[in-house]
C-alpha cells in the first residue's frame, strides 16, 4: 500500500508537469527545480532516519509521517503560488521519505526480502500505470491541485495499515542481535574505497540521465505534436514492460552472466533516449518510452547487487540510496536549465547518454574487479 501510493507522484512527473505549465506559467527550469526538491527531499528522509529510526515507535511515526503526508498534499492542492507550492512539496516529501526507509527497513528483515523488495518496487509501477492513464481522463479540465487531493485520499487509505507494522521490530533484542550479527559478517569483507566510489558514481550517472528525461517525456512528446491525452496513455502503458522487467530479473536472479545483463540492458536504454531525437511520431515515441522504461527497471535490480557485492555492510547500500536520490535531485533541474538554455531537447538528451554511456563503464569496471576479486 505504502509503496504504490509514496511513489506515485514520482512516477506521473509527467502528467504533473504538463499541468504546472499550464496553471503556474512555469518555466523548465523551475518545473525541473521542482522536482529536484521533491526528490532530493524524499532521499534525504534517510539522513534524519539515522537519529529516530531504532528509538522510537515505528508504528507511532508511521502515523504521524503519514498524517503530514496526507495534510501536505491537501495543502498542495491549495497552493497558489510557486514558493509556497515548493516548500509544501519539500515537507510532504520528506515525510515520504521517512515512511519509505520504515518500510524498506523492515523488508530487509523478513524471512525472503528479496520477494519483499520485489513486491515494493512491482506494485508502485503498477499504481503509476494505473494513475497516468485515469488522471489525463478524469482531470482533464481541473487544476493540479485535483491531483494532490486525490494523493491524500490515497495516502489516508495507508492509515488502516498501519497497525500491522511491529512497531518494536528495530528496537527488540532478537533484532538487535540480527544486525550485530550482519554488521559482523559484512565487517570480515570491508569494501573497496575505489571500487565503492566507481560504483557510487555509475549509479548516480544512472539516475541524473533516466530522471531527467523521464521527468520531461510530457514535453518532448508536446514539442512532436503528440497530445496530452496520447502521451499519457503511452506512459501508461510504458509501465507494463516497466513491471515485467523487474519480474525477469527476479526469476533470472544474480549468475556470473550479471555483466551481460547489465550491458544489454544499457545499451537498451541508451537506444530508448536516442529514439527521442528530433522529434518522433507517436509511434517511436511510444517504443521509446517502451525500451526505456524496461530497460531502466532491469538494469536496476543488477546494479544495485553489484553495489551490495562490494562488501562494506549497510552503509555501502544507505550511501547508495544517497547516490539515488542525488541523481533523481540532480536529473530534472540539470534537463530542465538545459531545454530552457538551448529552446529544445537535443541537448538534454545528448547529456542524458552520455551519462548513461559513463555508468556503463563504471558498472562494468566494478564487474570485471569484483569477479576476479
Amino acid at each position: 500500500m505504502f509503496s504504490a501510493v509514496l511513489y506515485t507522484v514520482l512516477l506521473i512527473a509527467p502528467v504533473i508537469a504538463g499541468k504546472l505549465v499550464q496553471q503556474f506559467g512555469l518555466t523548465p527550469t523551475e518545473v525541473g527545480s521542482l522536482f529536484s526538491l521533491e526528490l532530493g527531499a524524499f532521499s534525504l528522509a534517510t539522513v534524519p532516519a539515522y537519529l529516530w529510526l531504532r528509538r522510537v515507535n515505528l508504528v507511532t511515526a508511521v502515523y504521524a509521517f503519514t498524517g503530514i503526508v496526507v495534510a501536505g498534499n491537501v495543502a498542495s492542492g491549495f497552493a497558489t503560488s510557486f514558493v509556497l507550492l515548493m516548500a509544501l512539496r519539500f515537507v510532504t516529501s520528506l515525510a515520504a521519505g521517512s515512511i519509505t526507509v520504515v518500510i524498506l527497513t523492515l523488508s530487509g528483515k523478513t524471512s525472503n526480502p528479496s520477494r519483499a523488495f520485489g513486491i515494493f518496487v512491482v506494485f508502485q509501477l503498477i499504481m503509476g500505470a494505473i494513475i497516468l492513464a485515469v488522471f489525463p481522463a478524469l482531470f482533464a479540465a481541473a487544476k493540479v491541485g485535483a491531483m494532490y487531493w486525490t494523493l491524500a485520499g490515497l495516502a489516508a487509505c495507508c492509515l488502516p495499515f498501519v497497525r500491522l507494522i511491529d512497531g518494536e521490530a528495530l528496537r527488540g533484542p532478537q533484532q538487535a542481535e540480527g544486525v550485530d550479527s550482519d554488521a559482523t559478517s559484512t565487517e570480515v569483507r570491508p569494501v573497496n574505497k575505489v571500487k565503492f566510489a566507481v560504483g557510487l558514481i555509475a549509479v548516480l550517472l544512472f539516475y541524473v540521465g533516466l530522471s531527467g528525461v523521464w521527468s520531461f517525456m510530457g514535453q518532448i512528446a508536446g514539442g512532436s505534436g503528440i497530445g496530452l491525452s496520447t502521451t499519457s496513455i503511452v506512459l501508461a502503458l510504458a509501465t507494463i514492460p516497466g513491471i515485467i522487467s523487474p519480474l525477469i530479473a527476479t526469476i533470472l536472479g544474480d549468475s556470473p552472466h550479471r555483466r551481460w545483463f547489465l550491458l544489454g540492458g544499457y545499451i537498451a536504454l541508451a537506444v530508448g533516449v536516442s529514439l527521442l531525437f528530433g522529434g518522433p511520431g507517436v509511434v517511436q515515441f511510444a517504443i521509446a518510452a517502451f525500451v526505456f522504461k524496461f530497460a531502466w527497471t532491469f538494469i536496476l535490480p543488477y546494479l544495485l547487487s553489484s553495489l551490495s557485492d562490494l562488501g562494506g555492510g549497510g552503509h555501502v547500500m544507505n550511501t547508495t540510496n544517497l547516490m539515488i536520490g542525488g541523481g533523481f535531485a540532480i536529473g530534472p533541474i540539470l534537463s530542465g536549465t538545459l531545454i530552457e538554455a538551448s529552446g529544445g531537447f537535443g541537448p538534454m538528451l545528448a547529456v542524458a547518454i552520455t551519462g548513461v554511456v559513463l555508468s556503463l563503464v563504471g558498472a562494468m569496471a566494478i564487474q570485471g574487479r569484483t569477479r576476479g576479486a
